[in-house]
């Protein structure tokens, strides 16, 4: 048996760095920023803490181009490093000074904000760069140093003369990569990357707009003056108190977010926790179109105002995808080049505290203004819908400001709808039966013909509301969901003044068999039964089961697609006491009843929108026959 160390070859993992270590060459601007900014927010704890004995003031990042000498300058006002730092942070590969910097100062830098955690980050440099210069001076009473590398293992590291405090970071582009010589590459990334540092980061001069005078012309130009152009906003709403914060500010937050969106958002929910992790954050629920697909990849991740993704798969419970917003943790686990998230314990902990975080947010703004919370419900359905699928202990929660519309616009909770259906809405086995509309203008008859007999009808119509259905109906007890225009709803809903026939059972078989005879289609099924005479003669359904499968197929899920393809099924429920159904019964004339059929079911197609193509034309030009 032996013993020993792995020996790792510089010559060898260098290059792997430069291509590998991150997936995206543009990610080294961020990186290069994050180590400015630790540098100054170090300095600001050390002499917080007496340490550092220099006037910290109104440090910032500057970042510049130098087109012609082909160089891009990184420069900040921070602690500095001297010439043995420089040994110790930038020759060891993977030493990361902001790690060992929070080791030590362990009981007061936690909340510093400092970012650096592997100690890579610098080394994404050379994937644009042939040649990086380091020039700084410590806060410490000793010579500058300047470190030069052409991204091989040799290095020089030489005094510099250097007098003001900080880091100056050079970068000798390499030509596969000028594209970061560019004003508007380099301004399109410190946006995307480091709009809110929480250091000022100044990229080039502004013109600025100042007031005129009092005693200016109308025709006098307004003065301007030439400022720094500072691209980031160190303070964003996030990382303030919600006691600090009026309506207003939430409002120009999210404009800065989203600055091509011009709809206001309906309400924002504030994350604030500090145990047992650290998370901020403000998520908006804007106005949701229907289609669910589109919406996602809308929140922003970011660990101590540093941007990681918009993708936050995982962090962020799958049906809270569609809200807009941040998040911000420094405890969130990320890969080595900080670019998506790692796989954790922690990871689950903070998708379900932003599930209850947002479900309590929910059910405050029910309490304290039902009135307004119902005025916005048809646009955040979709969200609570789909959390209700998604995450059970969500479902629970929702109980008490989910809501269920009818089609006359009224609300209830689940708890109001049961009072309110419970002594008129059940079938033989004394089950509820709610009734539901998904289009109320195609079932518009339906609903009347519902209403006219003092049912309660929903309008159930968000795109996951067959899921929705099956998820209520497998959760609660003594419940059954029924379509207004699916199986007739009087063989379903008990009543105590059950209808009398007015036709005999062998005048109703004779009925039948006229009418499956005439309409000839294997596609419907013909019931005779006892109904209002008001009702309509003929009236199309669909099997509640059937329709129920190919709605689960439309919207994927619901393990309805090993049937394959489901045919087209329907009953035709022919009104027994109607008085064309006895007109057609004794009608001697074969081609009149044939017509009469024929004309009635067409009209009941109609209404479902199920007449078409050469169906509808026959329909038309037999319309016309008879109007002649």
């Amino acid at each position: 048996m032996s013993t020993g160390k792995i020996n790792v070859s510089v010559e060898n993992i260098f290059p792997l760095i430069k291509k590998f270590l991150y997936s995206d060459h543009e990610i080294f601007l961020r990186e290069l920023i994050s180590n400015a900014t630790d540098a100054t927010l170090k300095l600001k704890h050390l002499t917080a803490i007496g340490e550092a004995k220099v006037e910290y003031g109104s440090p910032q990042i500057e970042v510049k181009i130098d087109k012609e000498g082909k160089k891009l300058h990184i420069l900040d006002q921070g602690l500095g490093m001297t010439q043995d730092e420089v040994e110790k942070y930038i020759n060891q590969l993977a030493f990361s000074g902001a790690e060992e910097f929070l080791n030590k100062y362990e009981d007061g830098a936690k909340d510093s904000g400092i970012i650096g955690h592997f100690g890579l980050g610098f080394y994404s440099a050379f994937m644009v760069a042939e040649k990086v210069e380091i020039i700084t001076k410590s806060f410490k009473d000793e010579p500058a140093a300047h470190w030069t590398c052409d991204g091989s293992p040799d290095f020089t590291l030489v005094e510099a003369d250097k007098t003001e405090r900080g880091t100056e970071i050079i970068l000798h582009i390499a030509e596969d990569s000028t594209e970061f010589l560019e004003d508007s590459r380099i301004s399109q990334l410190l946006t995307k990357y480091n709009k809110f540092m929480p250091v000022p980061i100044k990229f080039g001069m502004k013109t600025e707009t100042l007031p005129k005078p009092e005693d200016a012309k109308e025709e006098d130009p307004a003065p301007t003056q030439e400022v720094d152009n500072i691209i980031n906003n160190p303070d964003p709403a996030w990382t303030k108190q919600p006691a600090d914060l009026e309506d207003q500010d939430y409002k120009d937050f999210y404009r800065e977010l989203y600055p091509t969106q011009f709809e206001e958002p309906l309400f924002n929910i504030h994350l604030n926790v500090d145990y047992p992790f650290n998370l901020t954050g403000i998520l908006y629920f804007p106005k949701l179109a229907q289609d669910i697909s589109i919406q996602k990849d809308k929140i922003q991740l970011y660990q101590n105002q540093v941007f990681v993704t918009d993708n936050v798969e995982g962090i962020v419970p799958d049906f809270l995808t569609m809200l807009r917003g941040v998040i911000d943790s420094p405890d969130i686990p990320l890969n080595v080049s900080r670019s998506y998230l790692q796989a954790d314990g922690a990871v689950k902990k903070i998708s379900g505290y932003i599930t209850r975080k947002v479900a309590d947010k929910l059910k405050s703004l029910f309490n304290n203004d039902r009135e307004d919370f119902e005025k916005k419900w048809n646009d955040i359905k979709v969200v609570i819908e789909y959390g209700m699928l998604s995450e059970d202990k969500f479902f629970d929660k929702a109980e008490k400001f989910a809501l269920y519309p009818t089609v006359d616009d009224t609300f209830f909770t689940w708890e109001e709808l049961q009072e309110k259906i419970k002594d008129s809405q059940t079938d033989k086995d004394n089950k509820l039966v709610i009734l539901y509309a998904s289009d109320k203008d195609a079932q518009h008859a339906y609903i009347e013909s519902a209403k006219a007999k003092g049912y309660e009808v929903l309008l159930l119509d968000s795109p996951i509301v067959p899921h929705v259905i099956q998820k209520l109906e497998t959760s609660k007890e003594d419940i059954s969901f029924v379509r207004v225009d699916g199986d007739h709803i009087d063989n379903l809903i008990k009543k105590e003044d059950t209808q009398i026939s007015k036709l005999s059972d062998e005048e109703k078989e004779t009925v039948k068999t006229a009418i499956t005879d005439a309409i000839a289609s294997q596609s419907y099924t013909v019931q005779v039964e006892a109904m209002d005479s008001e009702a309509a003669p003929f009236i199309i359904t669909q099997p509640e089961f059937m329709r129920r499968m190919k709605e689960m197929q439309q919207t994927g899920g619901g393990g309805m697609n090993m049937f394959g393809n489901m045919p087209e099924m329907y009953n035709l429920v022919v009104n027994a006491n109607h008085s064309l159904v006895s007109e057609i019964l004794n009608t001697k004339t074969e081609k009149k009843k044939q017509r009469l059929i024929k004309q009635s079911f067409d009209l009941a197609k109609l209404s479902q929108n199920l007449l078409k193509g050469e169906d509808l034309t026959n329909f038309i030009n037999r319309s016309y026959e008879m109007i002649k």
